[in-house]
């Protein structure tokens, strides 16, 4: 065994965030966001976890981590259990159908709220609702929730790593949802790049192997990964900080609903 690393260290690397600073989401099931910190473990003071990304060549790099418990996930509960649309992908141009939320939040807590609310309690809940609502209003509430849980990710993020981010890019399955990704980089303010490879964790472990043999070095592994799509924030700030309090309101309003055992 030449390479071996757990599922989102092996994301990090396959996404090619090998300098501090560059952070990947990965959109599937869950969201899982990991900034690499270089050769300096941070500790958190905002519900992250401090981790190890790698170990090379005896040089240890960290991260930070914080995860989204319920991200694609709750798009295949408006697919299995409301029957919204036959196939998970359908979710994107029923989205697209209302241009806009219709003022409806989604806090998508049907398993609690992971960081930085780490809530058992929360659970799942639908603000905004009026006589108009539509299910396109619902599916592009339900997208944007993820976004904004990871965002508050992001904000976590940036308390405990002062340098800023570098460079964020999406992989998972999720992350072809090109409506969604738009919308992260509005509502974050950020740019952010959709590698040309969204499957990074397997991709990571055989870039680790292949350095572990020598197969190739670091240089060659950055022309390895084509280059992805590229989303620029496109959103004034007023309109942002308004879906912003928007979504903590709804947050507030989601955590301890059931009280503790």
């Amino acid at each position: 065994i030449s390479g071996i690393a757990g599922d989102q260290q092996a994301a990090l690397f396959g996404q090619q965030c090998f300098s501090e600073g560059m952070a990947k989401c990965t959109y599937g099931t869950g969201s899982f966001l990991m900034l690499n910190t270089g050769k300096k473990a941070f500790k958190s003071s905002h519900s992250l976890l401090t981790t190890i990304a790698w170990r090379i060549n005896g040089q240890v790099f960290y991260a930070l981590e914080g995860s989204v418990f319920i991200g694609g996930a709750v798009i295949q509960w408006l697919r299995d259990e409301l029957e919204f649309f036959k196939e998970a992908t359908d979710s994107e141009s029923l989205a697209s159908a209302a241009d806009d939320n219709g003022g409806v939040y989604f806090v998508p807590a049907l398993a609690g709220l992971g960081a930085p609310y780490w809530d058992p309690y929360a659970r799942g809940s639908i603000f905004g609702i009026t006589r108009a609502t539509s299910k396109a209003h619902l599916t592009r509430a339900a997208l944007e929730s993820i976004c904004f849980q990871v965002n508050d990710l992001l904000n976590a993020l940036i308390k405990d790593y002062p340098s800023g981010i570098k460079a964020l890019k999406a992989d998972g399955g999720a992350a072809e949802n090109t409506l969604m990704l738009q919308f992260q980089a509005d509502i974050s303010d950020l740019e952010l790049d959709r590698g040309g490879q969204l499957e990074s964790t397997a991709l990571g472990a055989a870039y680790l192997a292949g350095l572990g043999v020598s197969f190739w070095s670091e240089d060659e592994l950055r022309k390895l990964n084509g280059k992805g799509d590229v989303f620029n924030p496109n959103m004034d700030q007023q309109r942002r900080m308004e879906l912003l309090a928007k979504w903590k309101k709804a947050i507030g309003r989601s955590l301890s609903w059931e009280n503790e055992e």
